[in-house]
């Protein structure tokens, strides 16, 4: 404007306001509910073999035909004075090998000196959840790997067509039962260690979030917010379908692309590759699925050595460092007592 007079004014001297540590995804565990906590003792060896004795009538054929029991009734009478056959018990052995998990963050003195954000305790909490998700990712990839699967819609992963069904769960309910698996009573309680509670019995099914429509829709659904006295497992549990309750996490992701040409069937394909993401769904008796860990469930050995600690490495004390290590294994002792079904999701587009 004409009258008006201009005023130069000095730059300011930082002209910045530090800002909040934003939020991040944190990963989920819930692979644990479907485990059984196993101990393992330090300084034994890092091999551990369970065993378990068939029972009379059952074989090694494969999982479905270890824990079916067969007699026949003729064959057990015995005659007056005659000593009967003596029979063997047949043992099947279960091997596992423990395995080392860890990660490492390194920073420097003028990081944690001069820098405006506490940098080392940052990557300790980096640190735990990213070691979390490595032990949730050991479960998931034993426990999707199980070999009694069945598939919707198709005879095998590659012809999978169909979402979830009431129907197919129920076939899995069928041959679970037929192996004698029972459904868990008692869960391990969200803290570390040994301790469990008790729940209503029934099958676990943990999938992908991005099921959740698929579970929804499955007829008779109750979500959890109608359970009355009944108590969910944990946060993640989103309802039942008769004798299932299922647990949804964005951690167990699917086989992309893996599945049938999409065409008109609905389901989703996130990579666009024409084919069907296929999603195991994975569901747990009891005691199907051991999780062993040395020295018990706080195996987590995370640890900080500060740069202020000075040492031949670095008489300076110019490094830091943040990491954690565990030893794990993960291993399905009943094969015949946890299954998966392998399904497409809905679009929703």
């Amino acid at each position: 404007m004409p009258g008006m007079t201009a005023y130069n004014t000095n730059a300011g001297r930082i002209n910045e306001v530090k800002g909040e540590i934003l939020a991040h995804a944190i990963p989920l565990e819930v692979l644990a509910l479907g485990t059984h906590p196993k101990q393992m003792p330090k300084n034994q060896g890092d091999n551990i073999t369970y065993r378990r004795y068939l029972p009379y009538g059952a074989t090694t054929t494969n999982v479905n035909t270890q824990n079916r029991p067969s007699v026949n009734a003729a064959a057990h009478i015995i005659q007056e004075g005659v000593t009967p056959t003596a029979d063997q018990l047949t043992p099947v052995d279960v091997n596992v090998k423990q395995i080392q998990y860890g990660c490492l963050y390194s920073y420097t003195d003028k990081a944690a000196e001069l820098y405006e954000d506490d940098i080392p305790e940052e990557m300790k909490i980096q640190t735990g959840e990213r070691m979390a998700l490595v032990r949730e990712m050991v479960r998931y990839g034993t426990m999707k790997a199980c070999t009694n699967v069945q598939y919707s819609g198709g005879s095998s992963r590659a012809t999978v067509d169909e979402a979830i069904s009431l129907i197919q769960l129920r076939r899995m309910s069928r041959t679970l039962k037929a192996n004698h698996a029972k459904k868990p009573r008692k869960m391990l309680a969200a803290s570390a260690n040994y301790d469990t509670y008790a729940v209503e019995a029934s099958f676990l099914v943990f999938v992908h979030t991005d099921a959740e429509s698929d579970v929804r829709d499955l007829p008779g659904f109750i979500p959890c917010a109608k359970y009355g006295q009944k108590m969910p497992i944990c946060e993640e549990e989103i309802g039942s379908c008769e004798e299932f309750r299922f647990i949804l996490s964005p951690e167990l992701a699917p086989y992309a692309g893996s599945g049938a040409a999409v065409g008109t069937t609905g389901l989703l394909d996130v990579a666009t590759s024409g084919n069907i993401d296929v999603y195991p769904f994975i569901v747990a008796a009891q005691d199907a699925v051991y999780d062993v860990a040395l020295r018990g469930l706080n195996s987590l050995d995370p640890y900080h050595i500060p740069h202020s600690k000075r040492d031949k490495a670095d008489p300076g004390g110019q490094r830091g460092y943040v990491g954690a290590n565990f030893w794990s294994a993960v291993l399905i002792v009943n094969g015949g007592w946890m299954g998966v079904i392998e399904a497409g999701v809905a679009n929703l587009a």
